[in-house]
């Protein structure tokens, strides 16, 4: 049997097996991330066994929250199927469901209408827009590419994501609204929202600009990232309709249980209903 060593050649190799397996940019670079994080634990010349996996497991139980560990463990025991060293994987963390969101972390449409407030009074319009158009629509920050200008002409854009496409219906009022903006930006097909040079704008672009935006709007930064916008149409829309199947679909969730992230209630809200019980007296 081979000495267990993580080496530049493994890591090329199981970059080039994510790439032809069609992974996402952003999860082929999380699991090179997390995979650098263990090598760079080990002394050197260590090799990988199960004991060394379970005593970085246990150190960053430490330290981390349970999701956080179980998402470097993912990454780490998808690297040893790859080379076929099952006996090194370990199992995740155990934890109970969540049941109830953190609010201090949740975009209310509160913080939305500030942050739209505040978009339009520093004259910041690809933002207001953008922002209008995730919130209308429960698109992933990565799906806005497929918000083009053909697709406001047919109110219908095609989105493709994590492996599946699904069709995501854009509003008349979105679509005219989207329509004036690019006439007057001068953007004629493709993408609506791109940067100077005409490229789609990138999480990383988008999550600085909204930030930039908070101290102006008073919202905490916490609060505020483009994924948080999928949340806010998700509960706005199961507020509406209470029905978690459509949204599923509309959200592209292979998992109702995946939606249910989404849609969790507060803790205070789960207060108010069980005081409406009349049970105490």
């Amino acid at each position: 049997m081979k000495p267990r060593i993580i080496t530049g050649e493994t890591l090329a190799a199981f970059r080039r097996h994510l790439q032809e397996a069609e992974r996402r940019p952003a999860t082929v670079a999380k699991y090179l991330r997390e995979i650098q994080a263990f090598a760079g634990s080990l002394r050197p010349g260590q090799l990988v066994t199960k004991e060394t996996v379970l005593a970085w497991k246990e150190a960053l139980a430490q330290r981390c929250a349970p999701s956080t560990v179980n998402g470097k463990l993912a990454a780490l025991n998808t690297f040893f199927a790859f080379l076929g060293w099952g006996e090194c994987r370990v199992k995740p963390l155990r934890r109970q469901r969540e049941l109830f969101r953190d609010p201090g972390r949740e975009l209310d449409k509160g913080d939305y209408l500030h942050l739209l407030d505040a978009a339009r009074k520093t004259g910041n319009w690809r933002l207001y827009y953008l922002m209008e158009t995730l919130a209308s629509t429960g698109v992933r920050v990565s799906e806005l590419q497929y918000v083009t200008v053909q697709a406001l002409n047919t109110g219908r854009a095609w989105v493709e994501g994590k492996g599946k496409g699904r069709l995501v219906l854009l509003t008349a009022k979105l679509c005219r609204t989207l329509g004036k903006y690019c006439r007057k930006r001068g953007i004629v097909s493709g993408p609506v929202f791109v940067t100077r040079s005409g490229r789609p704008l990138d999480r990383s672009n988008i999550w600085r600009e909204m930030r930039a935006l908070c101290a102006q709007a008073g919202v905490e930064a916490k609060r505020v990232f483009p994924h948080n916008f999928r949340h806010l149409f998700a509960r706005a829309f199961y507020a509406l309709e209470k029905d978690i199947a459509k949204l599923a679909d509309l959200l592209g969730h292979a998992s109702v249980e995946t939606t249910r992230i989404y849609i969790m209630e507060s803790g205070a809200e789960h207060t108010r209903q069980v005081e409406r019980l009349g049970l105490v007296l």
